[in-house]
């Protein structure tokens, strides 16, 4: 992991955006199953919005932007899973609209990726 890559990531964390920050207040401290999450971290050459290390999963939050990049997300999804996670999409409106389907969704996949 380069440096510039790390600065990088700490930029996005000072200038995350609303649908970040809500969706961070959530995660934070373990207060969301238990799971730990950390935000903009770097996996491989991108920095991924949250990782839940012990769930191997990646939460990506999306804007409108992304609907022409679905390629280049794909294939950065590509690249983050052969690191052996699962990346879960949402967008900025499911977010921020309606978060309790999200949460849902986002629990159920990390509860069946913990191996007891």
């Amino acid at each position: 992991m380069t440096t510039s890559l790390r600065r990088f990531a700490r930029r996005l964390r000072h200038e995350a955006t609303k649908p970040e920050d809500q969706l961070w207040q959530l995660l934070r401290g373990r207060q969301f199953g238990g799971y730990k999450f950390r935000r903009q971290v770097p996996v491989d050459r991108y920095v991924v919005d949250f990782l839940c290390t012990e769930a191997r999963v990646v939460i990506e939050i999306d804007g409108r932007q992304h609907g022409p990049l679905a390629d280049y997300d794909a294939g950065r999804s590509d690249v983050i899973c052969s690191y052996g996670f699962e990346v879960v999409r949402f967008t900025n409106s499911e977010i921020m609209e309606h978060p309790e389907p999200s949460l849902a969704r986002l629990k159920a996949i990390l509860d069946s990726r913990i191996v007891e």
